[in-house]
């Protein structure tokens, strides 16, 4: 590490844990007055995990951080801000019902206060020295939601800026994916102030987009499974050797069940036709057949999640047709999608997946109600077999059927959602990041179920925290980037894309 006085932020050997997931693992990393510092991974690498223990949001479990080479306790956002680090976020932070000025001085009011009222003229007056210093030209009592998203983004860094005022010494400030949906003459802009605003400011540059990582940055980490596995000056770096350290390691075709995975049958279940979601995604088009697990691939800001989310039933089209089993489909909420064959497994499986303080028999019966009704009344002989029986065909480890499902691991909860849907009488399920959090076990054994499922004749759309996962689980792949697909790959045994292969149409 340099002298702490050439450090204007410091981490070293920040750890964290979740449960099952070990998160952070000691990271160092530092970043110098005036340098602009790249930051990638793949998804699930840590660079999130950072950024909120740099933010006050987590505190790390181990490891310290130093600002201006004195150490520092980050309890809360506060606490950053008055170690002058702040962060212009990817799914902005603004108010859009308030105007710019209150954006900009938003919990900061009490300096414009004159008998218990905000003078707004004099708010606005110092609202304009800040957007000055981005060099933005809007009025301060415009109202956020009419401003471009561009805008939007210039105003989040002259909100960061207004630390300058609070503070001696230097500001760090992160830049988490600022550009993902941003043309290139805004990204042009926003990167001419960057460059501008260096004299006063550090910056950690969060992208997927490794272009303008070697544009802007002049150092660059890449982070791989919460640990830091490289560090570069970005003039000797290039994409080619960025996408190799991010991929690192060598699929492992036995964890992922490989040998088990057989063709899918040749009867389309699904069929998708310039399917797009105004802002999200455009122009998506595939067939799904049964017994497949079709793959997602794609970085954040790609359109994938948005359109699981869609295929789910939880985010309504802009355009496009959707067929389901040869009849035009409306997947308008969760329930429409149920009642034609479709379940959803989410990766906040605790708020969306399980209803935590129902037990496990409920949970699993949840789906289809009417199976173990009677004159309108549930009947619990039939109720418990059913759980029973889903319980020992899913090797679901719980004491009784009766324990509440919040008390179960993670694995195993995502089996009780998965039994929830196939008994439902769901034929295609939507896996959205099926393994996250879950140990290294329980991620085995959710492979297991996906094996044991697309071999009866169940359909799977996959998106997944890493490309291992999706290659390893998929007989095809749809690669996304910037809300659209850019490629599409054969993914049976023996026919597997490199990770590289995928990275290069991703980012």
């Amino acid at each position: 590490m340099s002298n702490p006085t050439n450090v204007a932020l410091e981490l070293v050997g920040v750890d964290k844990r979740f449960p099952g997931v070990h998160a952070l693992k000691a990271v160092s990393l530092e970043v110098r007055p005036g340098e602009v510092v790249g930051l990638i991974g793949e998804n699930g690498a840590g660079k999130s995990t950072l950024m909120k223990i740099l933010s006050g949001v987590y505190q790390p479990d181990g490891g310290e951080i130093r600002h201006d080479g004195k150490h520092v306790v980050l309890r809360n956002p506060t606490d950053a801000g008055a170690a002058g680090i702040g962060m212009v976020h990817q799914e902005q932070s603004l108010l859009t019902n308030l105007s710019v000025a209150e954006n900009i001085w938003l919990g900061k009011e009490k300096p414009f206060l004159k008998g218990g009222l905000i003078d707004r003229k004099a708010m606005a007056d110092a609202a304009r020295k800040q957007l000055a210093k981005v060099q933005i030209d809007v009025d301060p009592y415009t109202p956020t939601e009419r401003l471009t998203f561009a805008q939007r983004q210039m105003v989040e860094l002259a909100k960061v800026l207004t630390l300058e005022d609070e503070i001696e010494g230097h500001l760090v400030i992160m830049l988490d994916e600022p550009t993902s949906v941003l043309e290139q003459a805004e990204i042009d802009v926003l990167f001419a102030r960057v460059r501008a605003l260096r004299d006063r400011a550090s910056f950690v540059f969060v992208s997927h987009r490794l272009d303008e990582i070697l544009d802007l940055s002049d150092r660059v980490y890449v982070m791989k499974d919460g640990a830091v596995v490289a560090e570069m000056p970005a003039a000797d770096a290039d994409t080619e050797k960025l996408h190799a350290l991010m991929v690192g390691r060598s699929r492992n075709a036995e964890y992922y069940k490989e040998n088990r995975q057989v063709a899918y049958r040749p009867e389309v279940v699904m069929e998708v036709k310039g399917l797009g979601v105004d802002g999200a995604y455009e122009d998506v088009s595939f067939q799904l057949h049964a017994g497949e697990v079709l793959g997602i691939a794609g970085v954040i800001g790609s359109g994938r999640e948005e359109l699981a989310r869609t295929l789910g039933g939880l985010e309504p089209t802009s355009k496009g047709e959707i067929t389901v089993f040869g009849k035009a489909a409306r997947l308008g909420s969760p329930g429409e999608a149920v009642s034609i064959g479709i379940g959803y497994v989410p990766r906040e499986r605790r708020v969306e997946g399980i209803v935590g303080f129902l037990p496990v028999v409920a949970n699993i019966t949840l789906g289809n109600l009417k199976a173990v009704t009677r004159a309108g009344l549930i009947d619990h002989a039939k109720e418990r077999a059913t759980a029973e029986s889903w319980v020992k065909r899913l090797a679901i480890k719980t004491p009784t059927i009766r324990t509440l499902a919040m008390n179960l691991s993670g694995g195993n909860q995502q089996k009780v959602v998965l039994a929830k849907w196939i008994n439902a009488g769901a034929k295609i399920i939507v896996l959205d990041h099926p393994t996250r959090g879950l140990d290294v076990g329980a991620k085995e054994e959710v492979y297991e179920l996906v094996r044991k499922i697309t071999g009866e004749g169940v359909a799977v759309l996959l998106t997944s925290d890493t490309l291992e996962e999706t290659i390893g689980l998929s007989h095809r792949i749809i690669v996304m980037k910037d809300r659209r697909i850019t490629e599409r790959f054969d993914a049976t045994p023996g026919s597997k894309p490199d990770q590289l292969d995928l990275i290069r149409h991703m980012v």
